[in-house]
């Protein structure tokens, strides 16, 4: 779909999510670095967030980055299925805590951004993500605002943890 150069002069190919990079989301959703920035809690809930995720693949809405063939992260529009929602949609990214800080979010933003208004007309995206994730920089350098905020949004070991929902017309 896409090639663009990694800082270190490694091409990055954007292409659209295939079933087989379910085991990558997978991995990178247990990774201890990744897992704090999403709500599942064991590798049960994992497995069912990724058949949700993945199952995307069939509608082309989900971008995988690679390298050298191999996938370092994915994007993916959770789109609507009814004509009066169908203007905006939810967003979701992860990268490979090993490709994290080498531009591949910011290049699987960019691709997802001009498929969602390309190839289905999507006028608004929007997203949440946990308070302290620091993923919140790189929605806002994408013009993504926050529009509101819940507070007690995960409960872990007896702590609760807040979420941001933000937003960007495309």
């Amino acid at each position: 779909m896409d090639e663009q150069k990694q800082s270190s002069s490694t091409p990055i190919e954007i292409r659209y999510t295939e079933l087989g990079d379910a085991k990558y989301l997978k991995k990178w959703l247990l990774q201890p670095d990744v897992s704090p920035g999403f709500p599942m809690c064991d590798e049960v809930e994992v497995d069912d967030a990724v058949n949700r995720w993945i199952s995307f693949y069939r509608y082309k809405c989900s971008l995988t980055a690679t390298i050298d063939g191999a996938p370092v992260g994915l994007a993916t529009l959770y789109l609507q299925p009814y004509r009066n929602l169908a203007h905006q949609c939810e967003l979701g990214i992860v990268v490979g805590d090993d490709h994290r800080g080498k531009g591949i979010g910011s290049q699987l933003m960019n691709s997802l951004m001009q498929l969602a208004k390309d190839n289905f007309r999507i006028e608004l995206l929007h997203l949440q993500v946990y308070a302290e994730n620091p993923a919140v920089r790189l929605y806002k350098r994408f013009g993504f605002r926050e529009f509101g905020r819940q507070t007690h949004w995960v409960k872990e070991n007896g702590i609760f943890l807040g979420r941001i929902f933000m937003e960007r017309f495309i």
